[in-house]
């Protein structure tokens, strides 16, 4: 057989060469790297801020995350934790954020930060609806008080009424749904939840009085994770800017919920 030129095989050696980095380069281009992932935590039992429909987590506070996620470039991921625990979840690392209605106080502040107000409210008294006995705060003294467990709710009944009185609830719903059987007799919840409750439950109950105190609603974020903070407060800002949240609020709850 003849022997290739010396100057010839280093011909096909480049070729070859070429050949192999432009198949490797297709490759790279045709292939996108995977987004990252935001998990955030909520109860799942906050109806309408974040429940399940036909084995689906909705809700505004599900929505809403939804459109952090997509204006950071990140795929939304939410997941269920009981409210209880959600704080030591979110230290232990179980979930990135909680976007789960979460009121911004100072003793949460001691083991958390906050993103700015994704939404305010009030903390509203509700009775039954044939109930004439409780028409203010001072009519509770007593009284039977339905409650999230661990909720701000539940700090400022024990405030009106014996503490042995305050009954604990997973969901403000089925707590709601007790007025009407006579096992409590008020229930102190978030007033948009209340309302909601009356109009697509049709539950017999009513509103007591002004608002106890206004809540502002914050992101929850592990205190190291300062750029993550960062980053869903700019999230946050650009969703209201284009008006994202508006459309999301005034889907779940018929108006736009930020307030000022």
């Amino acid at each position: 057989m003849e022997k290739l030129s010396k100057p010839l095989i280093l011909l096909l050696v480049l070729v070859l060469a070429v050949a192999v980095l432009a198949s490797c380069g297709g490759d790279t281009a045709t292939t996108e790297a995977p987004k990252a992932e935001l998990t955030y935590a909520m109860s799942g039992l906050y109806k309408p801020f974040n429940f399940t429909k036909d084995g689906e987590l909705v809700g505004f506070d599900v929505e809403i995350g939804q459109a952090l996620a997509e204006q950071m470039g990140m795929t939304a991921n939410p997941v269920t934790n009981p409210w209880e625990t959600i704080i030591e979840g979110l230290k232990s690392k179980k979930y990135d954020v909680i976007i789960g209605s979460m009121a911004i106080t100072e003793t949460r502040l001691e083991q958390v930060s906050f993103t700015n107000p994704y939404y305010r409210s009030g903390a509203q008294i509700f009775v039954g609806a044939d109930n004439t006995d409780i028409n203010s705060p001072e009519d509770l003294a007593g009284k039977k008080i339905g409650v999230v467990k661990a909720s701000t709710f539940k700090d400022i009944a024990v405030t009106l009424t014996d503490e042995d009185k305050v009954v604990g609830y997973d969901s403000d719903v089925i707590a709601l749904q007790d007025l009407t059987t006579g096992r409590i007799d008020a229930v102190i919840t978030d007033a948009v939840v209340g309302f909601s409750a009356i109009m697509e439950n049709g539950l017999e109950i009513k509103d007591v009085a002004e608002p106890l105190y206004i809540d502002e609603m914050g992101i929850t974020v592990r205190k190291e994770d300062t750029a993550l903070l960062a980053d869903l407060n700019a999230a946050l800002d650009a969703i209201i800017a284009d008006g994202t949240y508006d459309a999301i609020s005034t889907k779940w709850l018929g108006r736009n919920i930020l307030g000022e």
